[in-house]
């Protein structure tokens, strides 16, 4: 065969599984399909590693979905919280086993990837994806989907999960329809050994001024990070409340190395997980707890499933078979994680309107923080705690109805 028409055979191999996006999601869909023994192809857009907003909380939730023989890079290990409603009626909550640990998302996200590197995935950074077809000239047969990256070149896959994140674009052609948008600010600030010292092993979650609103503090080291998160269309409203917030804390003299925003998207109950041979996960699918807007635990956990029903997607021979299987993967996902998300939805409903019934629950009632440990160590889950405690049911019930009669935040 002359090396001609090899290499182009070569450009027009397919891919049994092509991943958008190497986040958590993404990374840990390419090591679901690799171990597998499928050929895998994880598609960034950035050079890695690359920074992200976010607070890098790891809970039970997170730590059960890794890969085996993952060492977590814990900048920090949670023993104590600290509760305040608005930077009052502050109180410290304690717990011998760790509640939950702190790590840096370039560090994670890296470390991520070169597991699923490890168990054969191919990576190339660098690349931009403008969009995916699964029909037209680009298309080979029924069983491919063309991914077009920026500048013209197509990759073939026989599935793709779109793990691209919260503007995704895989996400808008499966159609993701999204009907909570949040609006996250957040700074790592440097702060001198004895500041750092003050904070090791304790963080600070405050409920805030703006309906829905809450800030935190999680030391990492000789850097603390410090954010705030708001409903979108509260823009200047949530950059004064994490003024304040740094302000009331003492760090108003120390520069941050960085200050960065993002939005969090959360889907909407009947928006879709697939369409033909391309599945989403992650933030890309809107998949996050609607509450605590935590998406790192969802972002791992769906991955994962994509990772796994993609294979399936990859081996079926038919539109029939292939939508069999994207059913099964929706199924699994809102099975579990839908779950967790209608009730956080909930819980969050009721606490825009009546902060003041958490903070209170949270610091001064056994059962409410003992709740919160066992959803942040992973012995439980919110779906799971509603479901096996009638008490959660009925104060939940209660409090929707009470919630709903009154002005919001009170």
């Amino acid at each position: 065969m002359s090396s001609e028409n090899s290499s182009a055979e070569d450009a027009r191999q397919v891919w049994d599984v092509v991943v958008v996006g190497a986040g958590p999601a993404g990374a840990s869909a390419a090591y679901a399909a690799a171990v597998a023994g499928r050929r895998v192809l994880l598609l960034e857009k950035a050079e890695l590693p690359r920074y992200k907003t976010c607070g890098g909380g790891i809970i039970g939730p997170s730590r059960d979905a890794l890969p085996p023989g993952f060492e977590l890079p814990f900048k920090d290990r949670v023993h104590a919280v600290t509760f305040s409603h608005n930077g009052r009626f502050t109180r410290t909550r304690r717990s011998r086993q760790m509640l939950f640990g702190l790590i840096n998302r370039p560090e994670f996200d890296q470390q991520l990837v070169e597991h699923a590197q490890k168990a054969g995935a191919e990576l190339r950074t660098g690349v931009t994806v403008s969009r995916v077809e699964q029909h037209g000239s680009a298309v080979p047969d029924r069983r491919t989907v063309a991914v077009v990256l920026q500048g013209g070149e197509t990759v073939l896959a026989r599935a793709v999960v779109g793990a691209d994140g919260s503007a995704s674009r895989i996400g808008a052609h499966v159609g993701v329809k999204l009907d909570q948008v949040d609006l996250g600010l957040e700074a790592e600030i440097p702060v001198p050994e004895t500041v750092a010292e003050d904070w090791k092993g304790r963080v600070l979650i405050d409920w805030g001024p703006m309906p829905g609103s809450y800030g935190w503090v999680f030391p990492k080291g000789d850097t603390l990070t410090v954010g705030v998160i708001s409903a979108r269309g509260e823009g200047a409203a949530t950059k004064r409340y994490l003024e304040d917030f740094i302000g009331r804390l003492g760090l108003a003299g120390f520069e941050p190395s960085i200050s960065s925003g993002h939005l969090t998207r959360c889907r909407a109950e009947d928006s879709p997980l697939s369409r033909g041979r391309v599945l989403v996960c992650g933030d890309a699918a809107g998949l996050l707890e609607p509450w605590t807007r935590e998406g790192i635990s969802f972002a791992l956990r769906s991955g994962r499933l994509a990772g796994e029903w993609a294979v399936r997607i990859a081996e079926a021979h038919d539109a029939v078979d292939t939508r069999r299987q994207a059913l099964n993967y929706a199924f699994a996902v809102k099975a579990g994680l839908g779950v967790e998300m209608s009730v956080g939805k909930r819980m969050l409903a009721v606490f825009e309107r009546r902060p003041g019934v958490f903070h209170a629950a949270l610091t001064g009632f056994r059962p409410a923080w003992r709740a919160f440990k066992d959803i942040t160590q992973g012995s439980s889950s919110l779906g799971e705690l509603v479901r096996s405690h009638p008490m959660a049911q009925r104060a939940l019930n209660a409090l929707d109805r009470r919630s709903a009669d009154e002005p919001a935040g009170s």
